[in-house]
């Protein structure tokens, strides 16, 4: 897990690629490198930390062995020792790394060793030889790529947006993603990110880069891997199949020269996961667990994960979030974010990385993907008819359309999700996957670990269990009012009884009563910030005043539209902080 930048091009400077670097320190702090073409048509950079092969060998940018080729990359390739051996007769290796086994993938198969890697990773090739390069996204966006061209072909990426502003992309709204995002809830789904000409390289796709052109494809969709037609073969054999790849894909997971923890919750994913965390290393498994609280007995799951533990030999820690530390805490989160983000459990989340490098843990697991994989949410019981919201836990809309003025709300793009399935609850799963949950699940969960200079493991992403999951019938996934019915009776060979019973909860933090009460006062202060500055324009104050006014004195049950007002006052304060005060105003 680490930070990348680079530069296909001429347009750009040594200062430029050092200054992305330097703003990435957080993503790999262990050590970083450049390098730049004789040309001066290439720069790339790293930040690095190390995971696997803990020497010198693993720094980065990273030659093949015969020089042809240089890489900088971010994540992991967890079969990489499985890719090594078929490779090793056709490629001398250096080190023991997952990134030189990537470099001699990319060699030897070319683009199609993308096919063949099971992990998650972002990563740029420069071809010294050929003078060009390549870059690509894994299969559901669990490392970041952003971007900008310039308008003579120049392209600029890295694996966060504040490294493209500190490369010297002016720092600019773009108002049309903040206007679908305030009018709809909508956000993440699209290469189109919160700031003006920089855009993400979409999941499961790749860009060359040659004579100062640009042009990606797709390399993976699930969807195209799932198809359309139903796995019809008997509940036994699809359940022992489906088990198989969960222990083979937290095997995986473990595969770390630095020490690995999990992350827990009282449900039924996390259960499952501790299932076969003991079930892949043994019932003396003693890895350390982490589970977020905020002292609130409607909301915290603590006394269902001290019940998981109970009989094991982990050492739980309580990572408490109190609301006093909300203030601070959100505004290091959204300077990590760049971007919006999903509000307190977020910043609960936060508290678990902080505790895990703490406690010298480097590498955490967590369950996150079983829900979009199996129909898991609340939602998905009404995917035959209506609309399905995209948040968990509330029966009202999300957002406040209204509070935008005409013009700016003219600006929002429609979205619709492409209809891929036959039936509408794949339709929302593949949704959920590919442009709404997961997505942005994973942009908070990066920034959120690597903040605290850890890496997030999710071994419910592999996309094997995913295009196995999503061949499954409707009633393998909501049977009798049952959701993740199949995912259940897999579960109980892994988890005590009772547990694989367990109802969906939403996220557990009192977000609506902190904002409500003791926050309250600090909720309205960011929402005026906002309103005097990034969203100048865009809101209509009365409107919104009045919906804030409604909301404190306990009206409605959701509070969604709340935190994107107050992300708008975040934004502004982490801009006028750094002196960008005038490039955030809204034209």
């Amino acid at each position: 897990m680490c930070g990348i930048v680079g530069v296909f091009g001429e347009s750009w400077t040594s200062d430029n690629l050092i200054a992305a670097v330097n703003s990435q320190q957080h993503r790999g702090p262990d050590c970083e490198g450049t390098y730049a073409n004789d040309r001066r048509t290439a720069g790339l950079g790293h930040n690095r930390l190390s995971i696997i092969d803990l020497s010198e060998a693993g720094r980065q940018p990273m030659f093949s062995s015969d020089g042809s080729l240089v890489i900088t990359y971010n994540g992991e390739i967890y079969n990489y020792l499985e890719l090594r051996r078929e490779l090793e007769d056709r490629y001398q290796f250096k080190t023991r790394t997952d990134t030189e086994v990537l470099l001699a993938a990319y060699q030897v198969w070319g683009t199609a060793c993308l096919d063949r890697l099971v992990g998650m990773f972002a990563f740029a090739i420069w071809d010294v030889s050929k003078n060009c390069g390549f870059a690509a996204r894994d299969r559901f966006g669990v490392k970041p790529f952003y971007y900008h061209g310039k308008a003579d072909g120049t392209l600029i990426f890295a694996s966060e947006i504040k490294a493209i502003h500190a490369a010297g992309v002016p720092r600019k709204p773009d108002e049309s993603a903040w206007a679908t995002y305030l009018s709809s809830g909508h956000y993440d789904h699209s290469e189109r990110t919160f700031w003006k000409g920089i855009d993400r390289l979409p999941p499961g796709h790749f860009l060359e880069w040659k004579n100062n052109s640009t042009s990606i494809r797709r390399w993976y969709d699930v969807a195209d891997q799932s198809g359309i037609e139903f796995d019809l073969r008997s509940d036994d054999v699809v359940a022992e199949e489906y088990l198989s790849l969960m222990r083979e894909s937290v095997k995986f997971r473990f595969r770390s020269d630095v020490p690995v923890g999990i992350n827990l919750s009282g449900g039924l994913d996390s259960s499952t996961l501790l299932g076969l965390v003991h079930d892949v290393q043994g019932e003396d498994s003693d890895v350390k667990a982490f589970t977020f609280s905020t002292g609130d007995a409607n909301y915290d799951e603590l006394p269902w994960v001290e019940q998981m533990l109970a009989t094991t030999n982990h050492e739980l820690v309580d990572c408490r979030l109190y609301a006093k530390e909300v203030p601070s805490l959100a505004e290091k989160v959204q300077f990590h974010q760049d971007e919006p983000f999903g509000g307190m459990p977020t910043l609960a989340y936060a508290q678990v990385f902080k505790a895990a490098k703490e406690a010298g843990v480097t590498v955490l697991l967590d369950g996150n993907g079983m829900d979009e994989q199996w129909a898991g949410y609340d939602y998905f019981e009404t995917a035959s008819g209506g609309s399905a919201s995209l948040i968990q836990g509330t029966v009202e809309r999300p957002v406040k359309p209204e509070c935008l003025t005409p013009e700016f709300q003219a600006l929002a793009e429609k979205f619709d999700v492409p209809d891929v399935y036959p039936d509408r609850l794949r339709g929302i799963q593949y949704r959920d996957t590919r442009f709404t949950k997961i997505p942005r699940a994973m942009r908070f969960n990066d920034r959120i670990s690597m903040q605290y200079s850890t890496e997030l493991r999710e071994p419910f992403l592999d996309h094997r269990m995913f295009e196995l999951a999503l061949r499954q019938p409707p009633e393998r996934k909501i049977n009798g009012g049952v959701r993740k019915a199949m995912l259940r009776q897999i579960s109980r060979k892994l988890v005590p009884n009772g547990v694989s019973e367990a109802p969906k909860r939403p996220l557990q933090t009192p977000q609506r009563e902190w904002l409500r009460g003791e926050l309250n006062e600090w909720a309205n202060e960011k929402i005026e910030t906002g309103l005097d500055s990034l969203a100048a324009g865009w809101l209509d104050r009365d409107a919104v005043r009045a919906s804030w006014k409604d909301f404190s004195a306990g009206k409605g049950d959701n509070s969604f539209f709340v935190w994107q007002w107050i992300s708008l006052g975040l934004i502004a304060s982490a801009a006028n902080s750094s002196g960008d005060r005038r490039s955030l105003a809204a034209s």
